[in-house]
């Protein structure tokens, strides 16, 4: 399944990208509520694509990684909503880069017996 030529993974990931960047625009958010905003998108997002994907571990590590940078960034550091965006983004971009290889969009349609191996009896 491609939308617009494109992975869901990609499109998924640069969503959350973009909805962390809509938080830095000063959009009445606390920086509480900003940090729980892009550590949230971050996590939803990325389960969604990680569900979407094969293997499933790669996304879900990227998923990991960049939820876990921007909670520390918001609620281990005091810093601002911009940052903590401004991680997330870079984390997200980083890691779609480096792993963009290694996955593929999931078949929705495929039967699950052409993925196994036959054995030898």
């Amino acid at each position: 399944m491609k939308i617009f030529g494109r992975e869901p993974a990609l499109w998924l990931n640069s969503l959350s990208a973009i909805l962390g960047l809509v938080v830095t625009f000063n959009v009445g958010l606390t920086e509480e509520q900003a940090g729980w905003t892009v550590a949230g998108v971050s996590a939803i997002l990325g389960a969604i694509a990680a569900a979407l994907t094969r293997p499933i571990a790669v996304q879900a590590f990227t998923t990991l990684v960049a939820t876990l940078a921007s909670a520390i960034a918001a609620f281990g550091y005091e810093v601002q909503p911009t940052t903590t965006a401004a991680i997330n983004g870079l984390v997200l971009s980083v890691l779609m880069f480096i792993t963009r290889g290694q996955v593929s969009p999931a078949s929705p349609t495929a039967p699950a017996s052409q993925h196994a191996r036959p054995t030898a009896l």
